[in-house]
């Protein structure tokens, strides 16, 4: 019987996690477009404030000039546009690079002290009202800019979450196929999120802030996107979204550098729990935290360790009940979680092969995200993490 109770309990939490808050987020936001439909406000055509383009770079020669090129293509005026990069630590002539365009405002100092440190000493620098912080490898949309300032016409928005994208090819492995998946599968929630109440946090490779609401961060902050949105929510203002604004990267080399990225993420996500304890707090910041359990502390911390606890547990159960050959729901769910684990076995196998049928390494990459997350927890909680990232290869 203990057994049993362990298993529902287990299974609930993942049913919950990456499927049910999902279907409740398009419920809701249903019910929302039926029940409170309201004409759909017409964008400000004649708001352009003074926008501040902010870029960290470290080390990242190979990517400036691509870089440059595509924010001075991005439709805006260029008079209302402040370019700041800051490039702490880097020694491989970024900085001598980008003093070749007189336009950059450049901060650069050779100590390396972590993203975090760089962008708080270089948000004194910013003089307009509004910046977009996006990453050195990644190219934005052409209406990037106009996109974000359009959601800044409400004043009760603090921050704009842009989308991140993979660049798509006909041939990819299963970092690229499980990343593109994954990522077009947390924009749609994320816009769910926006539509109900509030996006749940921003991503580096693109989002912007009213400047006025930036406050020095932590410099050991290990998910700097992360805080500074959620901080923003935290003081009643909403994170919207915008899927028209966007960010593109290509994937990581492979699933062994994608793990690298995700078990920072992991363990900046441990951190961001215990600084923002304050927001696990439904009855002071209620739909908000609610939306933060479920979509972000969930898939961080008990939904990996459910994952592989339930193989465990339901092992137990059938070698108690002593049903192999059964067909009762204990036994077929078994079985379901044998097959979905030999396929990822095969996606480890043909990791490496380009194969067209991308879904193949689905299983493979869902497993390994989830080992990543349990390993940054662990990495983490022995105070292992370093602040400084450690830059994962691209395709």
């Amino acid at each position: 019987m203990t057994l049993t109770i362990l298993f529902w309990i287990l299974f609930f939490i993942l049913i919950y996690t990456f499927i049910g808050y999902a279907l409740i987020l398009l419920l809701l936001y249903q019910l929302k477009r039926i029940f409170f439909a309201k004409k759909q406000a017409q964008s400000d055509t004649a708001f352009e404030p003074d926008v501040c383009l902010f870029v960290t770079a470290f080390n990242e020669k190979d990517y400036v000039r691509q870089k440059v090129e595509n924010l001075f293509s991005l439709d805006y005026p260029r008079e209302k546009v402040q370019y700041v990069w800051v490039t702490d630590g880097s020694d491989d002539g970024t900085p001598e690079l980008l003093a070749e365009y007189e336009t950059l405002e450049i901060y650069h100092q050779p100590e390396r002290r972590g993203k975090m440190n760089a962008m708080n000493r270089g948000m004194k620098y910013v003089k307009a009202p509004i910046v977009i912080f996006s990453d050195s490898n990644t190219i934005l949309s052409r209406q990037t800019i106009r996109e974000v300032v359009a959601r800044f016409s409400d004043p009760g928005v603090g921050c704009v979450a842009g989308e991140k994208r993979i660049v798509e090819k006909k041939a990819d492995d299963a970092a690229a196929a499980g990343e593109g998946l994954y990522w077009k599968y947390e924009s749609w929630v994320k816009k769910m999120d926006a539509s109900l109440n509030s996006a749940v946090g921003a991503v580096g490779e693109l989002f912007a802030i009213r400047t006025e609401l930036f406050q020095d961060v932590e410099p050991d902050t290990i998910l700097d996107d992360f805080i500074i949105s959620l901080r923003i929510a935290q003081k009643g203002f909403k994170i919207a979204y915008t899927p028209n604004a966007w960010a593109e990267e290509t994937a990581s080399l492979n699933v062994a550098e994608e793990l690298k990225c995700k078990i920072r993420i992991a363990a900046g996500g441990m951190q961001t729990i215990f600084r923002l304890k304050s927001l696990l707090n439904p009855f002071r910041y209620g739909l908000l935290s609610w939306q933060y359990i479920s979509h972000k502390v969930l898939r961080w911390t008990l939904a990996p360790l459910s994952l592989f606890a339930i193989f465990i547990v339901n092992l137990l159960i059938v070698m108690v009940q002593q049903s192999w050959m059964g067909f009762d729901f204990f036994s077929v769910f078994l079985y379901i979680q044998v097959v979905a684990y030999l396929l990822a076995f095969t996606g480890w196998i043909l990791e490496n092969n380009r194969l067209r049928f991308k879904l193949l390494f689905v299983p493979y990459y869902f497993v390994s995200m989830n080992y990543a997350s349990i390993c940054g927890m662990l990495r983490y909680l022995k105070g292992k993490q370093s602040v400084n990232w450690e830059k994962s290869k691209r395709a």
